[in-house]
Formats: structure tokens, C-alpha cells, sequence
């Protein structure tokens, strides 16, 4: 099931890059840009991750905080983090109960075989913690400026 604007954002406390922890209840009174990947140091999800980082000063100037989750395990998110010296956290849910609550792991088919994986989707969170907007199936060129344009219409 995949979120609508308006809906509670479900919450979440997971490991994360550097060492902590990252917790959606802890953010509230920003406004959240959740952006859910595949895999770290893939071609797709290396140019969103860079796309992001590279707009970071901006999202910050605009109240927004950027926070990548896939299912990777922390070690991975640091190694990725450090060679792309990424400067937001990457939440990892080995678990995957974060991911299927947002409604990202799905079943996906590549060569006629199928399997689970990560629909890449950008969820844009409120102050309050609701769902403000949903991109599903990102193509990754121009998002993070299409994300940083609503982030700044958010009040």
C-alpha cells in the first residue's frame, strides 16, 4: 500500500550511517525528504544520492532534512557515505518493516525472473509528520530539484 498526501507518516527508529540512530519522531517540526533506494554504490542510486548532497545547503536553508533508507546494512551505508562523502544519514531496515509500512518493497522482474526489492520512491513529510507528497517509481534526473521545489512550498 502505498502512501497518499495526508496520511500519517509511520514512524521509525533505525540504525544509521555514523554510527546512530535515526528516528522520524525526532524530526518532527522539519520537514522530512525519506528517499528510498535499492542499493548503495548502484549507478542509479549513487547520481540521487549525489543529486541530494549536492543540494543539501539548500534543502537545510529551506527547514528540510534528507534522510536515504534502503535495506543495506549500516556498514555498507558508511562505506557508501565516505566514497561519496554523502552528509545526511542512510537509514538501513535489514528488516524491511519500515520499507514494506511505506509501501516500497514490492515484487519487481528483470529478465522474466522475479523478486523483492525496493521501488525507488521519494516521500516528502510535513512538520507534523503527515505525508505531504509521493513521488513513486523516480527516474533520477531533475529529482532532487523537483523535491527541493516542494519542500519550499511546504509552510
Amino acid at each position: 500500500m502505498i502512501l497518499s498526501a495526508g496520511d500519517a507518516a509511520p514512524d521509525f527508529d533505525l540504525p544509521a550511517s555514523g554510527g546512530g540512530r535515526i528516528a522520524l519522531d525526532a524530526l518532527r517540526g522539519h520537514k522530512v525528504v525519506l528517499y528510498f533506494y535499492p542499493k548503495d554504490d548502484t549507478s542509479g542510486c549513487t547520481l540521487e544520492a549525489q543529486g541530494f548532497n549536492a543540494l543539501l545547503p539548500e534543502f537545510e536553508a529551506a527547514e528540510g532534512r534528507i534522510v536515504g533508507m534502503s535495506p543495506d546494512p549500516v556498514k555498507s551505508h558508511d562505506k557508501f557515505c565516505g566514497k561519496y562523502g554523502l552528509a545526511f544519514p542512510l537509514a538501513s531496515d535489514e528488516e524491511k518493516g519500515v520499507l514494506g509500512a511505506y509501501g516500497v518493497w514490492v515484487e519487481k522482474s528483470m529478465y522474466g525472473r522475479k523478486y523483492m526489492g525496493v521501488e525507488r520512491t521519494t516521500v516528502l513529510i510535513d512538520r507534523e509528520g503527515r505525508v505531504a507528497r509521493v513521488w513513486p517509481k523516480v527516474k533520477v534526473p531533475g529529482h532532487a530539484e523537483e523535491v527541493l521545489a516542494a519542500l519550499r512550498a511546504l509552510p
